[in-house]
């Protein structure tokens, strides 16, 4: 080797480590490194947190957040927003507990039934949102953000004039039992049913045609209506999506609570943004994997988790999961830039 070629791999070795990092930062390595320093200082600071009973519950608050997470990364990957999926997640509870509670009068012993119907009508609540969301911006060409904020505002006023802002109770023993604290191989059930969700959409965003058109309508909405993509349905399939997997939330977190609530939900929007931002899913849409949101929903619970062991105060929660996404969106913006550089 001359020297002169010498010279020359030794000044590129530099610039072909900066490009390995950029590759390993824009394929989801930002949201790996968050999660193992997360786990790391977490375990080294409070070791309880390693604790068999703590790790479960750990994965029944991913769980109930991975879920809303996948429904909020297909509606931004469409190019748009859901800022009602908390307000489904609290209405469908409502609806869940309220469905058990006037059908144990009427059907007593027939707990089995009653889950069941609970779970169809609570999927038709948040599938009929959806379809009202889409409607409204596929139709009327309305701002995703404004419509599902209306949205939003709506259900929660719903349901708490229904509720009154107290619990419903009611739900049947069984479905507590084995939904909500049930466990299947030692792990809990609700993680399963999460984990199930998240393969489904995999395979949607990567072998069908409805992944590929949402992933087209976010790109670039004319373009793909001009390639002959059905813009204003993939938007309808999205959001409806969307709402299912919300109502799925509200159905299972009844079930961990033993009660409807109408006042759960609250911060859900922004810990689903959070955690889809957090996980490369863009705000401009068109770009988005579930595997990713998934880890950042595992983050956010972790880091949950270890504020709660700690005991620090829930405002100072909220806090640190806002200065949590205002970095992810610094990130983002910086990705983005290198991206068209």
């Amino acid at each position: 080797m001359s020297s002169e070629t010498a010279t020359m791999t030794v000044a590129n070795a530099p610039s072909h480590r900066a490009s390995r990092l950029d590759r390993f930062l824009m394929q989801g390595g930002i949201v790996i490194t968050f999660l193992v320093v997360a786990v790391v200082a977490t375990a080294l600071i409070e070791p309880r947190f390693l604790n068999r009973l703590n790790l479960l519950n750990v994965m029944r608050n991913f769980a109930l957040l991975l879920i809303p997470s996948l429904a909020q990364m297909l509606v931004m990957t469409a190019g748009g927003f859901d800022l009602s999926v908390g307000a489904v997640v609290a209405a469908t509870s409502v609806v869940t507990a309220a469905v058990m509670l006037v059908g144990s009068i009427y059907f007593p012993g027939m707990e089995l039934a009653l889950i069941i119907a609970s779970l169809v009508i609570a999927l038709g609540v948040g599938a009929l949102v959806g379809l009202v969301n889409a409607g409204l911006v596929s139709i009327f060409s309305l701002s995703p953000f404004m419509v599902t904020l209306a949205m939003m505002s709506v259900l929660m006023g719903i349901a708490l004039y229904f509720t009154q802002g107290i619990p419903i109770y009611g739900v049947v023993d069984s479905f507590v039992a084995n939904v909500g604290r049930g466990q299947f191989l030692s792990l809990p059930l609700v993680l399963w049913v999460a984990l199930g969700v998240l393969a489904a959409c995999i395979i949607m965003q990567r072998f069908t045609a409805l992944g590929r058109h949402i992933y087209a309508v976010g790109s670039d909405q004319r373009s793909a209506r001009l390639s002959g993509v059905a813009t204003s349905r993939t938007l309808i399939a999205a959001y409806m999506l969307a709402g299912l997997l919300a109502a799925l939330t509200g159905f299972l977190m009844t079930s961990r609570l033993g009660s409807g609530q109408s006042t759960i939900g609250g911060t859900l929007a922004l810990e689903t943004i959070a955690a889809a931002v957090i996980g490369g899913v863009s705000l401009r849409g068109g770009v988005g994997r579930a595997e990713l949101v998934a880890l950042a929903a595992l983050f956010l619970s972790v880091i949950a988790n270890a504020m709660n062991l700690v005991q620090v105060d829930s405002k100072y929660q909220t806090l640190v999961l806002g200065a949590v996404l205002i970095v992810a969106l610094a990130i983002e913006r910086l990705l983005l830039r290198k991206r068209q550089a």
